[in-house]
């Protein structure tokens, strides 16, 4: 009966490991070798491997949690964080002054035309104003038409450049076919638009695409709405009987915002008062719009 072999004889017992050609079965190379020798080599080769992951684990550790290298992060994200709000904060100011003057501007309550009685010539400053225009030289006064000649020369040119930029832009009608011009465009007495006259509860549509700025009801005009486009062209609806869209919603052109109405004081029946400003000055509908 054989000897049972023991723990100690397994790891100690050589062995030997013949590497042979497949093909002719010829011996290549030996290896000699015992169990313990090959416990020992996956030990150390598990060792090395543990340290250099442990290394590893240590170093990525120390760099998330090394205080100054968190303070520093925390610092980075504060200063693009203050930079964001800081951006955000300049745009948001720009846009509300933006809307706000127009609004002013729509609405009449510009700052331009305030307080008109105050600054009104008292009788005496007017009699004194013309004592001065007779004291006038006429060199003076053919300089005087010179230089008006030049300003009203140059005001045309930009109204000129504006509307060739304007031209290029496609605007539908806001009431399409059913409206019909009745009072038109006329700086002159203050009318900045056209007045169309359509039949009651007749959709008012946006021109163009855009975005609402203005969603407000005023003493003289009632209710208005107005749209932001681009190319610094605003559409301005007035006298409507009620409003579609609210400040900051998006309209496509030919979308629905409004109902044609007959609200706010300067207005003598139903009716919709259009119009629109391109580079803060106003200009004539009827020439880029097909009513």
């Amino acid at each position: 009966m054989a000897a049972k072999k023991t723990l100690s004889n397994r790891l100690t017992n050589r062995y030997l490991l013949i590497i042979r050609n497949e093909e002719n079965f010829a011996e290549k190379t030996t290896l000699s070798f015992t169990y313990a020798k090959v416990v020992l080599i996956i030990f150390g080769i598990s060792l090395i491997m543990l340290g250099i992951a442990m290394y590893l684990v240590t170093s990525v550790l120390d760099e998330w949690f090394d205080p100054r290298h968190a303070q520093n992060q925390a610092k980075i994200e504060l200063i693009q964080l203050t930079q964001t709000v800081d951006s955000l904060e300049n745009q948001v100011r720009t846009r509300e002054n933006y809307i706000e003057n127009v609004r002013k501007i729509m609405t009449g309550q510009d700052d331009v035309y305030a307080n008109v009685e105050e600054r009104e010539l008292s009788e005496e400053q007017i009699e004194s104003s013309s004592a001065l225009d007779d004291d006038i030289t006429p060199l003076d006064k053919e300089f005087r038409k010179e230089f008006e000649r030049e300003t009203f020369g140059t005001l045309t040119s930009s109204l000129r450049d504006n509307s060739e930029a304007l031209k290029e832009m496609f605007l539908f009608s806001p009431l399409g076919k059913e409206g019909l011009v009745s009072d038109k465009y006329d700086p002159k007495i203050n009318h900045y638009g056209v007045d169309i006259v359509a039949k009651k509860d007749e959709p008012v549509k946006a021109v163009a695409d855009g975005t609402v700025i203005l969603a407000s009801w005023t003493q003289d005009s009632g209710y208005v709405i107005g749209i932001q486009h681009r190319g610094n062209l605003i559409s301005i609806y007035k006298h409507n009987s009620d409003l579609l869209k609210n400040v900051g919603n998006f309209v496509s052109a030919g979308e629905i915002i409004s109902i044609i109405g007959n609200t706010g004081e300067l207005t003598s029946g139903p009716h919709l008062h259009f119009e629109l400003w391109y580079n803060g000055s106003p200009v004539d509908p009827e020439e880029f719009v097909d009513f």
